[in-house]
């Protein structure tokens, strides 16, 4: 299916521009004085059209969500075949085959054990939804044990990311996490120092010294341990040791605490496992899930739980999880899921990561060498550049439009995750405009 470019005069750009600018507020940006926003008129494949006319290749697949490449022939037919039964019923004492089938398939991907799928309706939700898990399951043992409730905090790592919303920012690094702003009024948790050791580095116990000191003084204290598993995301495109990952397990084990992993940015083949829990073989707990669970096209989470956690909650007090979003189950969203997972499975997304990381670690890997450049890392689809200084944001976007593509870099950091149908020449050309940027002084002026 084609989009067909649709011809905006510049007039109509301008305007719609020029309301966006003084009236729609953009993520994470100043409404006094916003950074630029592009008009995008279509998108297809691998390339979002702007009105204006040019053709950029994307590099961010959306934030992470779209995974097949836009305006895709299959998700678009699941959508309409859905869309013309219905679109939306409540979940509460009604289901549908389309949520049904999508809970099916997750617990046959996801590691052994997450038996039970709670659907909720953004990433970060699912994390609000699994620290209220973790939360209500130990507040029903220690009403079964006949104990006075002790296990009220979670414990992480610094340098994570787990969403916007308020619980979920009480989990996220109170200095990275862009969350400082609300400090007085969160939860207060415990965080560990974040994993030092890189992934493929030699691994050493020492990494995790400070965390089993944690765990041994406060785990009367500790419902549940969360972590991104192997990449901290928005925390700094971190790749980290899956033996840390595999000690957070045996930690957790020990102490009777939950592992919840956030696989919302890693799951479905991202880092070159479907998700990256399985770099260390560990089963979690919790799953939580989202972005690109529906191939980028509606919001749509999932909280995936033990059967041993689900029944102990359901067999508490209160008799029930309590927790249901109204959009929950959305038909339209969990139609198009089941289509993007089926397509995952059908492209052979092992062969298509691999080509990525390949192009990659030829290309991307070599821009250490640029005296801009303190590190660059690559796994799975994944590359990043972390510069020695900040990115002047408005400037490096209007340079790589220039270039045709799309990357939208955060603080020192340049990183590209393609949708995994990108080709090598289109993946070539992001490298490319990631390298002549380094070049350029007044992309770092800030």
């Amino acid at each position: 299916m084609h989009n067909k470019h649709t011809m905006m005069s510049p007039s109509e750009q301008n305007s719609l521009l020029r309301f966006d600018k003084e009236n729609v507020w953009h993520p994470y940006t100043s409404m006094s004085e916003p950074l630029p926003s592009y008009l995008v008129d279509s998108a297809e494949g691998v390339t979002i059209n702007l009105a204006s006319g040019e053709r950029l290749i994307d590099g961010m697949s959306s934030w992470w969500s779209v995974l097949h490449g836009y305006n895709h022939p299959k998700l678009n037919a699941a959508l309409v075949e859905q869309a013309s039964k219905m679109s939306h019923v409540m979940f509460g004492g009604l289901t549908h085959q389309s949520a049904i089938t999508l809970c099916e398939k997750l617990i046959n991907l996801t590691p052994e054990g997450l038996d039970k799928v709670f659907l909720s309706d953004s990433g970060s939700v699912s994390v609000e939804v699994a620290m209220k898990m973790a939360l209500q399951y130990q507040h029903a043992v220690a009403e079964k044990k006949k104990i006075t409730l002790t296990k009220t905090k979670l414990l992480t790592v610094k340098n994570g990311y787990h969403g916007d919303t308020f619980a979920a920012m009480s989990v996220c690094d109170p200095i990275t996490g862009m969350h400082q702003i609300f400090e007085q009024v969160l939860m207060q948790h415990f965080f560990a120092p974040a994993p030092t050791i890189k992934f493929g580095e030699q691994w050493s116990s020492d990494d995790v010294t400070e965390l089993t000191a944690l765990f041994a003084e406060h785990h009367n204290d500790i419902a549940a341990f969360i972590i991104e598993p192997i990449v901290q995301g928005t925390g700094g495109m971190r790749f980290y040791h899956p033996e840390y990952l595999k000690a957070c397990r045996l930690l957790c084990d020990k102490y009777d605490v939950l592992l919840i992993v956030d696989e919302i940015a890693t799951g479905f083949g991202r880092t070159g496992k479907l998700f990256a829990c399985e770099w260390a073989g560990i089963n979690p707990d919790i799953m939580c899930l989202g972005k690109t669970l529906t191939g980028g096209y509606i919001t749509l989470a999932a909280t995936l739980c033990t059967t041993h956690i689900a029944q102990t909650i359901s067999e508490g007090a209160a008799g029930c999880f309590m927790h249901g979003p109204t959009f929950m189950g959305n038909a339209l969203a969990c139609a198009v899921a089941n289509a993007s997972i089926d397509l995952l499975l059908e492209n052979d997304w092992q062969s298509q990561v691999q080509a990525i990381e390949n192009t990659l670690v030829s290309h991307l890997k070599p821009l250490e060498k640029h005296a801009r450049v303190k590190d660059t890392r690559v796994l799975g689809s994944i590359g990043a550049i972390e510069c020695k200084q900040n990115v002047n944001v408005a400037q490096i976007q209007k340079r790589f439009v220039e270039l045709g593509v799309w990357i939208r870099p955060f603080g020192q950091l340049i990183y590209i995750i393609p949708p995994l149908i990108i080709t090598t020449e289109q993946l070539i050309t992001l490298v490319n405009a990631m390298a002549t940027v380094l070049d350029e002084d007044e992309c770092f002026k800030c």
